[in-house]
């Protein structure tokens, strides 16, 4: 009996008729119905990040922010200068610590030098009359979007451990940044541009190099991109003159074709599926990403809300107003760096030193604030300002100080964070975190709960261990929000 002639119709063989079509085909419409409802119950995500690991996808729970901009300051800003006075500083001035102060080790051993008088002058500004130093003026008068947390600290010593570990979790490299998990938990909401983009204010990378914006263990798709400096932020985004979009794009189906062939035997390559991935979105960038980038289409007085007519400041303003644009465009995490290569290391001569870099981003970074303010932005935009360390009580060199990760400042505003308010606080030197203490880990648990995920749900599975951001420690910061 002819197989079309019983209800076995084989897979691999012709339909001879048209109810042999309609049968095969009812077959399958079933299967679209269900795969309809368990696409909209969340049951088929592994399915759908396969075939667009970037997709949006959705939060743990409703959270404001939507975009997260992480202001660092490369090097380890002194907070005994910025936003943490110490008036027993300028007491000891000249003199060692007192005995009863526990002594920290420092790249330079255990340090017993005598103190630094800090030169600063603090001002209390907003209704909240938190104090901030005359090297942050204009960031002073923003203070009442803004939560100091004056408590931090963290592992490292040196610079490449604690650039990473401020990026990734761990002092060791190896594991994702902080922007690849958030870009892995949440995808993007902009296809025409990258959902994780870096920006340096100086031509050399951080200690480290790109690792502090890669993804490790995880696939290659969630790195950071890096825009470059001047004019051309993203490089050959044009096609040369004799090539037509519709010639290009028929080039980039047929070596779409070529590459997934070549990629059904190895499954599993990031960097060849991220390669693949970046060439689709390179050819959607080169409409979308000019005019993203074009800063000229903003007004002058925008311009100079940021610094862009200023020397000292431009470099800096530029980028945080480009990381302004992209938020606007729904790109998901922006990393600026301020003083790239650890710029803000002032071992000796911080008056210079912190005068130079605290006077290039304080304007910027006021403009930044105020800009999403008015927007309508700061409150779906998580602003993070901070460094990998912060500084010591103690001289180095006569006129620096040293390394300190055993208490230092960072601060956030806007994403749902409740300005106005100090949290924790140092010791009478400003050596050790002694109250709501807040590690690093603790500080990327709260980012990614302001973003929606909960740190203990987002998970990645590598050589069979479920891994997370906060390397199975933190706890949120509760306190921060209002």
């Amino acid at each position: 009996m002819d197989a079309f002639s019983t209800n076995q119709m084989l897979h691999h063989q012709s339909s001879r008729s048209r109810r042999d079509f309609l049968a095969r085909a009812g077959g399958g419409f079933g299967a679209l119905a269900l795969q309809g409802l368990l696409q909209q119950e969340g049951l088929l995500a592994a399915e759908k990040s396969a075939v667009n690991p970037l997709a949006a996808q959705a939060s743990h729970y409703i959270s404001q922010a939507k975009s997260c901009i992480f202001l660092f300051m490369d090097g380890g800003p002194s907070h005994l200068d910025t936003f943490d006075p110490k008036p027993k500083v300028n007491e000891f001035a000249g003199k060692p610590l007192p005995d009863s102060v526990e002594r920290v080790i420092t790249p330079m051993g255990v340090s017993d030098n005598t103190l630094l008088e800090s030169k600063r002058k603090w001002t209390r500004y907003g209704e909240s009359g938190i104090p901030v130093s005359d090297w942050y003026p204009h960031v002073g008068e923003c203070i009442d979007d803004i939560a100091v947390i004056r408590s931090c600290w963290a592992n490292g010593l040196n610079h490449v451990g604690s650039v990473c570990q401020m990026n990734t979790g761990s002092i060791l490299a190896g594991r994702p940044s902080l922007g690849a998990w958030v870009t892995y938990g949440l995808g993007t909401e902009n296809q025409n541009l990258p959902a994780f983009v870096v920006l340096l204010d100086e031509a050399k990378e951080p200690p480290g190099g790109s690792r502090v914006w890669g993804t490790g263990f995880m696939p290659a798709t969630f790195q950071g991109t890096r825009f470059r400096n001047g004019d051309s932020p993203i490089l050959h985004l044009a096609s040369p003159e004799t090539i037509a979009q519709t010639q290009q794009r028929n080039k980039l189906d047929f070596l779409a074709q070529l590459n997934n062939k070549h990629l059904e035997s190895r499954s599993g390559d990031t960097q060849l599926e991220a390669r693949i991935a970046s060439y689709e979105l390179a050819f959607r960038m080169q409409s979308h990403a000019p005019e993203a980038v074009d800063l000229a289409q903003e007004t002058e007085q925008t311009q100079q809300m940021y610094g862009l007519d200023q020397k000292n400041t431009k470099a800096f303003g530029k980028n945080c107003l480009l990381a302004r644009r992209l938020v606007e465009r729904g790109v998901r995490f922006i990393q600026l760096y301020s003083g790239s290569g650890s710029k803000w290391d002032a071992h000796s001569k911080i008056e210079k030193n912190h005068t130079k870099y605290c006077g290039s981003t304080d304007k910027p970074i006021a403009g930044l604030l105020k800009d999403l303010k008015r927007r309508g932005l700061l409150d779906s935009t998580l602003v993070i300002w901070g460094g990998e360390f912060g500084r010591t009580a103690m001289s180095e060199q006569g006129d620096g100080r040293d390394h300190n990760p055993y208490g230092f400042t960072m601060w956030m505003a806007g994403g749902g964070i409740k300005g106005g308010q100090i949290i924790g606080q140092t010791d009478d030197f400003g050596l050790h975190a002694v109250e709501d203490r807040a590690h690093v880990h603790d500080l990327h648990a709260t980012i990614l709960e302001a973003m929606g995920l909960d740190h203990t749900q987002l998970i990645y599975e590598h050589q069979g261990r479920p891994e997370r951001a906060t390397v199975n420690e933190g706890e949120v910061i509760l306190d921060l929000f209002g």
